[in-house]
This record gives structure tokens, sequence and C-alpha cells, in this order.
């Protein structure tokens, strides 16, 4: 069986120079590369360039897929957009590091490695999980929690580590957090768990009166210099920065919660509580659900049978005729009319009479053993009859 890598490099920040495009196009023939994009895939031999060297000097984001279930994501960060420490509290070994990168940028890689994540394709997971990055950028720091809480389910955190400081709003994930529990295959149960530990996401915007009034407290020579380096985009993330700067000196982020944080074995029973849960609430629904396709069913059969009435002799003479066929499906037949014929018959109050006729039936055609065998896999003869 051929394998199955996939690689995607995209730049956010800036646009790949030629020089550097050259160079990319120089480590695979088959790779397509943009001014923004490099994208290969391997079915046979390996990508002969390091990941976190091209992140490090051209690349925002990175996304890497296997067939043997391997789920890699990397996003490059300014530094001055993300708190090294903070980040730092959330890492799980291997499964999510944080590191420094050249030209003053944080490096963020999660990585998934295990069977459940089964084959996927790929493409398009890249496009799903850019807003993770510009999340971080903003100050959310849930795409953090998970990352750590993928190190609790692949075991590279020990049951009696406390847990980080919840970020707020783990409890409603938006659309690129989901994206990203499914990339990392993510357990249901402790996500919903962890969010059990999470405050209500505060809200992020901006009245203009504090921006207002917190401006008035920068110096003149500072707003001027801000308003340059926005006007000329000198600084592509200078907008998030000031946006940061504002929300913090205006109070409108509210910090994680520090109080009451759980175990990781905690975080786990709690997870297989939710599961068992689930479980116990699945099975319950498919018993209602089962019971009320068996109550239609009987009903539909109810009426069937209603419809039958003064139609006994007919159906008599039906199942002689689908005797005398002396085939199995015509065998079938015979037994699936005698069944109508007996409910027919206790709807009518003539089950002796049923009885009796069953029996003679029975006793003309005894020598035919596949017959007898299927009236008494139905039900309509007893184990000697």
């Amino acid at each position: 069986m051929s394998e199955y890598q996939y690689y995607e490099f995209r730049a956010v920040d800036r646009l790949l120079t030629r020089e550097e495009m050259s160079t990319l196009s120089g480590l695979s023939s088959r790779a397509t590369v943009t001014p923004s994009s490099f994208i290969n895939v391997y079915n046979f031999g390996d990508f002969r360039g390091d990941p976190r060297d091209l992140m490090g000097r051209c690349f925002d984001v990175f996304v890497y897929m296997t067939n043997w279930g391997t789920r890699w994501l990397m996003l490059r960060v300014p530094s001055q957009l993300l708190d090294d420490q903070g980040a730092r509290a959330y890492e799980a070994g291997d499964v999510l590091s944080v590191e420094r990168a050249a030209g003053d940028h944080t490096l963020l890689s999660f990585c998934y490695e295990g069977e459940g994540g089964g084959w996927e394709q790929g493409e398009g997971w890249l496009p799903s999980l850019l807003p993770v990055r510009a999340a971080l950028m903003a100050g959310d720091e849930r795409a953090l929690y998970l990352g750590w809480l993928l190190g609790v389910q692949l075991g590279t955190v020990d049951d009696e580590t406390l847990e980080p400081a919840p970020p707020p709003g783990l409890a409603d994930l938006d659309d690129a957090l989901e994206q990203l529990v499914d990339f990392l295959c993510l357990d249901d149960a402790l996500v919903v768990a962890a969010g059990e530990g999470s405050d209500a996401r505060p809200t992020r915007s901006l009245a203009t009166e504090d921006v207002a009034g917190w401006l008035d407290t920068l110096p003149g020579e500072e707003k001027d210099s801000l308003l340059a380096a926005l006007i000329t985009a000198e600084t592509p993330t200078l907008a998030l920065e000031l946006r940061r700067r504002a929300a913090t000196a205006c109070r409108s982020v509210v910090p994680a919660n520090a109080g009451d944080r759980r175990s990781v074995a905690e975080l786990r029973e709690r997870a297989d509580a939710l599961r068992a849960g689930w479980s116990a609430e699945a099975a319950h629904n498919e018993a209602v659900e089962r019971a009320r396709l068996e109550l239609e069913a009987a009903e539909r059969r109810r009426q069937r049978i209603l419809a039958m009435r003064g139609k006994a002799s007919v159906l008599w003479r039906k199942v002689e005729q689908q005797i005398a066929r002396r085939q199995a499906r015509s065998y079938d037949a015979a037994v699936s009319t005698l069944c109508d014929l007996r409910d027919l018959a206790a709807l009518e109050g003539t089950t002796a009479e049923y009885r009796d006729k069953l029996s003679a039936l029975c006793g003309a055609q005894r020598k035919k053993t596949t017959l007898i065998d299927r009236l008494r896999a139905a039900g309509l003869l007893d184990a000697e009859g």
C-alpha cells in the first residue's frame, strides 16, 4: 500500500520573495509553489525540507497529515502578540510545544500521533484552521488549552498535574476551534469536561469612548508615530497590537480564572462520567425509538388484518396455491399468509377453527419437511407439531 503524506505551508503576514520561492521549488519538483503557499503530496519518499526551519523563516501556518494517523499543525505568531511565558503553561511534551523562532516570532506546534485519526485528505484543513492563529494573536488562549488537553488524552501529562487556568469560553467553541478539535482527534467528553471549568466568554468589543480615553493617555509623539505606521503598513500586525493594548488598558479582556483548578485525574474521571451518561442516554433513546417503530409496525399490521375480514376462505385457497408451487419462495409466502390467517382468526374469534384447518393442512403436507420446518420456525407449530 502506498503512503500518503500531505504538506501545506501558508504565508499570511507577507508574501514570499522570488529567492524564497526558488529555494522551495528546489526542495521538490512536484510541489505547488505560490507567493503565499507551498503544497506537496507524497505517495512515495519523504520531504527533503525541515518544516520547523521553513516555518521559522518563511511561513505562518503549516498542516501535515498522513495515512498512518499523524496530524501536525504549526502556527508562527509574532512574539509581541503572544505571552510566551503564559503559553508555556500549556505545553504538553511533543503534543504541544512552544519555542522561539527567527524574526522575533513564537512557534506553536500541535501534534497528534495515534490510530484514531483515520486517513483523511489533507486538502481544506489549513483554511479552516487559519482563524485559530488570528484568535491567538487577539489574546484568545483556548487553542493552547485544547493542545494541552490533547496531551491529557494521549497520556503525556501526569494524572496529578493541575490543569492550566482554563481560558474563558471553553464551553462555547467557535467554528475554527471546533475544526481544531476535529483535526487533533480530541475526545468530545474531555472537551466538554474542560468547558465546565471555564468562565463564560467575555465580550471583546471595545467601546469607542473607552478607546478614546485610553488614547488620551498616550503622548502625542507616540500617537503620531502609531498613526503613521498604520497608514504606511510598516508593521502588518500593528492593528492587533494596538487592540491588545487598548483591551488590556480598558480591562475588556477578562483574565483566565485561576480559581479551583482540577487535576488531570479529575478531568479524566469527569470525562468518563460524561461518556457513561451519553451512552445511557443513547441506549434509552434507541429503546424509545425501537418501541415507537414496533408500535407503528403493529398498528400497520392491525389495519392490514382488519382489511382481511371476511376473506378467510380466499386466503386459505391462496395458501394451497402457494404450497402447490413447491418452491422455497412460495413456501415462505404460504407461511406469511398463514400468519395473517392466525391473526385474522384471533380478531374474528375463530382461532379454534383456524387450528383445525392448520392441523389438517399439516397432515396433508407432512412429507414436505421444508414447509413443516418453516411453519415451526414461524411459531405456527410447536416442536412436535
